[in-house]
């Protein structure tokens, strides 16, 4: 691989403690949400961040797919759901659900385009066969 970029982030003291990067653009404080059995302080956790890294470079894909088709999907955003929870063995595991709002496309052009940002996706490609990812479509009514 032909490194273009690497972002550096370091944790302190796990969900409870501290995450800032290396330049300092993130720099919060984390808290364990209520649902996890945490204080549900005002801090963020990892599972936002993923959902917030997800979305934004999913978009990037769909957004590049639909230039390069030459599709205009106007005001489009994505939002990614992501959930935790443990397997039948006990294990912690995470689900996905991205909702590609995709105005003024019809259903097939906007799915052509929610499952190609898929394949090159870089988080997608991540995630491909270890976690459950489901893709939905939403259109203007």
């Amino acid at each position: 691989m032909k490194t273009f970029y690497t972002a550096k982030a370091t944790a302190e003291g796990g969900r409870s403690g501290s995450v800032k990067t290396d330049d300092g653009k993130i720099d919060m404080n984390l808290s364990v949400p209520k649902d996890m059995g945490g204080d549900g302080g005002e801090g963020t956790n990892p599972e936002q961040f993923f959902a917030s890294a997800y979305s934004a470079c999913y978009g990037s894909a769909l957004q590049s797919i639909a230039e390069k088709e030459g599709v205009d999907m106007g005001d489009f955003s994505v939002t990614a759901s992501v959930s935790i929870g443990k397997t039948e063995k006990g294990n912690y595991q995470l689900a996905v659900i991205l909702d590609s709002y995709i105005p003024g496309v019809d259903v097939e052009t906007g799915e052509d385009l929610v499952n190609k940002a898929h394949e090159v996706c870089p988080f997608s490609r991540a995630t491909r066969d270890n976690i459950d990812v489901t893709l939905n479509l939403l259109l203007e009514e």
